[in-house]
This record gives C-alpha cells, structure tokens and sequence, in this order.
C-alpha cells in the first residue's frame, strides 16, 4: 500500500482502512453459507432469493430495534453495496444502483469480490491529491457537498461497524443452542 509522499490524510485514512479490512477478512475465514444465512432471530433484515444462486438485499424502513438484527449474508451484501456505490459514483459513472448489487451464494466470490474492492479503493485513494482530498469533488454518495475524505473516513467506520456485527453474529451462531428458552 503505497501513499504519496507529503499526503499525511491519505495515509491516515488507508492505515484505519487497512485496519478494518483486517477485523473484516479475519471474520469471513472459515466462514460457510449457512452461517451466512442463518437468522439470528425471528424477525430481521435478511436477503430475499432471486434465483437458486441470486439473492437481493433490501434497505430497511427504519433503524428502530424493533426491525430486528441482520444475518451475515445481509451485511455481507450491504458491504458490498455502500462500497460499490461510493467507488461507482465518485470515481465512475454514478448509474450503479442498489437493485445491481446482488449477494452470490459462495464465499470464494465474496472473499474475491471483497479483494477486488480492496484493492480498487487503495488504488482510488492512493491517486488522489491533498487538494483532492479536501475538496467537494468526488463526494457524490452517500453525501455530497463535503469534502471527500470524510466519505473515506466514513467508509471505513462503516467497514469497521459491519465488519464487527458479522464477528458478533459468529458468535451467536457458534453458541446457539437447539432449543431457545
């Protein structure tokens, strides 16, 4: 991971990146698709299945904890979107929407999906000025009119807080029991 010299926030922002991509990639080793899919209660935010192989992720109406918890495919879908979205419409043709970003019932192509962003994003970040940085530019989603190292620190709380919820959810399914009391 190579920073231009002089660019002091980018290199902040590529070190907390790096960290949170390492709790993400420590929590998706061994992970399986049943974990994945397993529903942590019974009410939650959870995929609907397109096809045999294609499940979609929905948004939910509210944050109220009353919706109830996600499952790991979802998060590992929602990942997927906030990240494709962010390089799509800052660095892209700002078309992709959330109906394309599809959640695919196999973990070599989530690990390799997530690569591919990973590495899209250092690359991204890396050719970016201070001035860049710092000005409103790029900043097309999930907000605009800020300057874009804010959507790069948000991106990695966001990484950092989805990549925690699917170790917490590991958790739980590692300890459930049969029989819920």
């Amino acid at each position: 991971m190579e920073i231009p010299p002089g660019n002091n926030v980018a290199r902040c922002l590529l070190a907390q990146f790096k960290i949170s991509f390492q709790l993400l990639s420590y929590h998706l080793d061994s992970l399986s698709v049943d974990e994945c899919l397993w529903q942590p209660s019974k009410k939650g935010i959870y995929l609907k299945q397109v096809n045999a192989d294609t499940w979609a992720g929905t948004l939910p109406e509210s944050e109220a904890y009353e919706v109830g918890p996600p499952n790991i495919a979802w998060l590992i879908w929602h990942i997927d979107y906030w990240w494709s979205m962010v390089i799509n419409h800052s660095f892209g043709n700002a078309a992709l929407n959330k109906d394309e970003v599809i959640w695919q019932s196999s973990i070599e192509k989530i690990t390799n999906r997530f690569e591919t962003l990973k590495e899209e994003w250092i690359e991204r970040v890396n050719s970016l000025s201070s001035d860049d940085l710092e000005s409103h530019r790029y900043s097309r989603w999930p907000i605009a009119d800020c300057p874009f190292s804010d959507i790069a620190a948000w991106l990695n709380l966001e990484l950092m807080k989805n990549a925690a919820e699917i170790g917490y959810i590991r958790f739980l399914y590692a300890s459930r029991e049969e029989k819920v009391m």
